[in-house]
């Protein structure tokens, strides 16, 4: 049996998660820096160990560079494969995928929309679109591989 590999009609790209998402990250990175912040404020923070310190400051290093990434992560669909960059970028081949689903969270898909599943093997990789574009291919794309097992 030999395996079509998916071809877009053209190259879709756009950022990885919607406003209302990025509007609730926004919200919830704020609420965090301003907690920490007083936690910093009445607690002797530096009396304690270098490993609470460390700890400390690595998980504000964390909040800021995930919050950083919702904002500006991007996902490309084009002829060589689905890629979305992140910390690191994730990539899939088109000669790599065995199947794909998209998989949603019912009654919350305006903040949360649905993600590509993509299985590559024994591994699975999802991605996430923040456009109408991206979701529309996201579908297609899933149409495609939905007899493949």
């Amino acid at each position: 049996m030999t395996l079509r590999w998916y071809q877009p009609e053209k190259a879709v790209t756009g950022p990885s998660y919607n406003s209302w998402f990025k509007f609730v990250a926004t919200i919830i990175s704020l609420t965090l820096a301003i907690y920490g912040v007083s936690v910093v404020l009445r607690f002797p923070i530096l009396q304690f160990g270098f490993g609470i310190k460390l700890l400390l400051a690595g998980a504000a290093l964390m909040l800021g560079v995930s919050y950083y990434w919702f904002l500006r992560a991007r996902t490309t669909i084009d002829e060589k494969g689905i890629r979305q960059t992140w910390l690191y970028t994730r990539q899939v081949a088109w000669s790599d995928v065995r199947g794909v689903k998209m998989l949603g969270i019912p009654f919350l898909s305006w903040i949360f929309p649905p993600r590509l599943v993509v299985r590559t093997g024994n591994a699975f990789m999802t991605f996430n679109g923040g456009t109408q574009d991206l979701l529309i291919e996201f579908a297609k794309v899933a149409l495609a591989y939905q007899n493949t097992r």
